[in-house]
């Protein structure tokens, strides 16, 4: 990739200009960051393993047509995506009491919300990401409220399939991270899911224990994050329990 023009680089992913037109290739690094990257470590085999987590769920999404900016993986590291616009918006979907919105409204972590909550924050490091209103982000054209009706919806959408994925392997989806685009064609546009679905974005609790099953491991220095990361995806399927191959689906947990 080092031939290739970097396009931008994150805490977590790189992304490179694609080989046609129109496309990019995202690069997944071993990079573990938490508290907006003041806690910083580097974790062997953490990229391959969110790569091909998020190669799997957006897979899924676009089988069920849920539009995605995901094409196909290349490698055990990067995966081909359509370029995209992308809106300046962090999009929370929360479905238990944990993290943040426990510490702002003095909840019981762990406590099941009356319904799934969905919250905006602005993607500004500087800033620490600060919560946002809908009202924010139509006054200042971050979105407009077409597109932010459309945002909610694919929120909506993502959630209900996680849901049930994690559900059907052991796994609690507490809370999750998506980000979307504006993706042209022509003249039209339309909102896409965008970024990645992994571990990283998750908050995933093992149903039976408890037992956090993503970055929180590495937040609260709770064990090892590849372990972890991985378990997840011998659960999910892709990896299978003695070596690193892809299987053809998820492992029901008794």
């Amino acid at each position: 990739m080092s031939r290739r023009r970097k396009i931008y680089e994150g805490k977590a992913k790189t992304l490179y200009e694609g080989p046609e037109a129109g496309t990019l290739v995202q690069h997944f690094k071993d990079d573990a960051t938490a508290f907006n990257g003041k806690k910083h470590e580097i974790v062997d085999g953490k990229g391959v393993l969110n790569n091909r987590i998020s190669e799997f769920i957006f897979s899924k999404l676009n089988t069920l047509g849920v539009p995605t900016h995901f094409i196909r993986r290349l490698n055990m590291r990067e995966q081909l995506i359509k370029e995209v616009e992308v809106i300046p918006l962090e999009v929370v979907v929360r479905n238990v009491a944990a993290g943040s919105i426990a510490k702002r409204l003095g909840l019981e972590t762990g406590t099941r919300l009356p319904r799934s909550i969905i919250e905006f924050y602005y993607k500004d490091d500087a800033l620490g990401d600060p919560l946002i209103s809908e009202e924010h982000i139509t006054a200042f054209g971050w979105a407009s409220p077409q597109e932010l009706d459309d945002i909610m919806s694919l929120g909506v959408r993502v959630n209900d399939f996680l849901t049930g994925l994690f559900a059907g392997v052991g796994i609690q989806l507490v809370d999750f991270k998506i980000e979307c685009g504006r993706q042209f064609e022509g003249d039209m546009m339309r909102i896409v899911v965008a970024d990645e679905i992994s571990p990283d974005s998750c908050r995933l609790w093992d149903v039976k224990t408890r037992k956090k099953l993503d970055k929180d491991v590495f937040r609260e220095d709770l064990g090892s994050l590849i372990d972890t990361y991985r378990d997840v995806a011998q659960r999910l399927g892709i990896l299978t329990e003695t070596e690193n191959a892809l299987t053809t689906g998820p492992r029901l947990v008794k």
